[in-house]
C-alpha cells in the first residue's frame, strides 16, 4: 500500500526507541521514551495559506526533528508512520 499525504501533511517513519542506557541498562518497553526523530518518507504538495503558496521545506529521505506530541499515529501493513503538518517539523538533521 502507498501512502500519499495531502497538503502540507507529511509521512515519517519514525526511528526506535532507546531500548538500553549508555551503561548498559536495558529498559521494558513501557519505560522506553518515544523518538522524536524520524525519515521523510512521503511528503504533500503544499498549501495556500492567506493567498500565499507554502512549499514543503522537506524531500523524502530527509531525517528530521519532530515535535513530541505532534500528528497522528497510524500502522501500515505492520510498519509504524506520523503524519503531521510541516510546522511541527522542527528541523532537518544532517
Amino acid at each position: 500500500m502507498k501512502i500519499k499525504p495531502l497538503y502540507d501533511r507529511i509521512v515519517l517513519a519514525p526511528e526506535k526507541a532507546v531500548e538500553k542506557t549508555v551503561g548498559g541498562i536495558v529498559l521494558p518497553e513501557v519505560a522506553q521514551e518515544k523518538s522524536q526523530i524520524a525519515k521523510v518518507v512521503a511528503v504533500g504538495k503544499g498549501v495556500n495559506l492567506d493567498g500565499k503558496e507554502c512549499k514543503i521545506q522537506v524531500e523524502i529521505g530527509d531525517k528530521v526533528l519532530y515535535s513530541k506530541f505532534a500528528g497522528t499515529e497510524i500502522k501500515i501493513e505492520g510498519k509504524d508512520y506520523v503524519i503531521i503538518r510541516q510546522t511541527d517539523i522542527l528541523a532537518v538533521l544532517e
